[in-house]
């Protein structure tokens, strides 16, 4: 028999606003991953694979320090 356990988050303020803040960042890095690879297939039929997008990560941290980088 498989047990599982729900564990309740409660955040203090501080670190909601911080939760929020990094799944905002996240949200909009992965939309933008997204939006990248429909517009390549869209344009040129090229499918970009994940391994593509995420050697791209080291760039989009050092460009973007106060929003993917802290993360």
């Amino acid at each position: 028999m498989r047990r599982s356990f729900k564990f309740l988050l409660r955040p203090t303020r501080h670190q909601e606003i911080a939760l929020t803040a990094m799944l905002d960042d996240h949200r909009a890095l992965y939309n933008a991953a997204l939006e990248e690879r429909r517009e390549a297939w869209r344009r040129s039929k090229v499918s970009i694979r994940y391994g593509d997008q995420s050697a791209q990560l080291k760039e989009i941290r050092d460009a973007d320090p106060e929003g993917q980088s802290r993360w």
